[in-house]
């Protein structure tokens, strides 16, 4: 029995207050990692001031400490025994140096098949046009694709007014906007069993292929390669990354060897379909940007050969991007 309530109060207030601040770091910092001393310390001052909440509950008088006591403990109880997992605020440099590349390789069965069906398309179009040249208007969709791969180079290399002049950043703008659309098409289509998302895939293959092999047979390959490779090694790997998240919808909607409803299935993949297509996304703003400041200058403004080394080293550190980024711990300055 408390004799003198209020000395009571006096010396215990120190306690109570100390377990008010660690609270109050806890709830701030979700993340902060506590050391054996400092848990031991927490569960004293818990314990402490539950046992005085219990003795000063036998006294009306101070109806606002036992308020304020029964607060704290609750508090405290709750941090002790909460069971549910506390969600890690994600910076954008972790989110784009771990999580991207996480995702990826999580998936990365599914970004195989878009590959699969991407090469397909590529074989079916470059052997449309090895046999029947004449094919071009029916399987190509842009105007400049349809002329003479030499008539077009000879064209290219001896312009004297640069088309672009003044141009460049709403053409950017364009080939970033188009190609987020076909993106996000290809991706939606996934709720069609998947049927639409491979559709998109092979045509968008067939296109590559058949100006592949178009400048190919031309004796036109250099050009080729310095046109399309500065964008086109990540333009088209971004379209088959957005083919990967569609395939996912696709695998969650038939569900196969899963019997959890599809509700269930579908809200499973939601957080990795989204960060597929941030990622591409992103891929598609840098090859627009890349189209349009550097791939459509050629010889002699800009050398094949430099155009073709930078194609190529963009190409390695993409691979090493998605292969090894947030394979190992990640540096201070991203776990934050």
């Amino acid at each position: 029995m408390i004799i003198d309530l209020q000395r009571f109060i006096a010396n215990e207030r120190p306690f109570w207050n100390e377990l008010e601040k660690l609270l109050d770091r806890i709830e701030a910092e979700p993340d902060l990692q506590m050391t054996l001393g400092q848990l031991q310390s927490f569960h004293q001052l818990y314990e402490r001031t539950a046992a005085d909440l219990a003795k000063i509950t036998t006294f009306s008088s101070e109806p606002e400490t036992r308020r304020y006591l029964e607060n704290l403990v609750a508090r405290a109880y709750g941090e002790i025994h909460e069971t549910r997992e506390k969600q890690r605020r994600i910076f954008p440099l972790q989110w784009f140096f771990q999580t991207l590349p996480q995702t990826f390789r999580r998936h990365v069965r599914a970004f195989y098949l878009s590959l699969a069906v991407t090469l397909a398309g590529c074989a079916f179009g470059g052997l449309a046009i090895a046999l029947d040249p004449d094919a071009k208007p029916v399987l190509l969709p842009f105007s400049h694709l349809l002329q003479d791969p030499r008539k077009r180079v000879a064209e290219e290399e001896n312009a004297t007014q640069n088309r672009l002049a003044g141009l460049k950043t709403s053409f950017s703008a364009e080939l970033m906007t188009h190609n987020t659309k076909v993106s996000i098409f290809t991706l939606a289509l996934g709720m069609t069993w998947g049927v639409g998302t491979a559709v998109m895939l092979f045509y968008n293959g067939v296109i590559l292929g058949a100006v592949a092999v178009d400048y190919i047979r031309a004796g036109e390959t250099k050009f080729l390669l310095g046109w399309l490779m500065p964008h086109g090694v990540i333009e088209i790997p971004a379209i088959l990354i957005a083919g990967q998240a569609g395939l996912l919808i696709a695998l969650a909607i038939i569900g196969r060897g899963n019997r959890a409803p599809m509700r269930t299935r579908l809200r499973a993949i939601s957080g990795d379909v989204v960060t597929l297509i941030f990622g591409t996304g992103l891929m598609l703003i840098w090859a627009g940007f890349i189209e349009a400041f550097l791939s459509q200058y050629h010889e002699p403004i800009i050398p094949y050969d430099a155009k073709i080394a930078f194609g190529g080293v963009e190409l390695v550190l993409l691979v090493l991007f998605y292969a090894k980024s947030g394979t190992k711990s990640p540096p201070k300055f991203l776990d934050k």
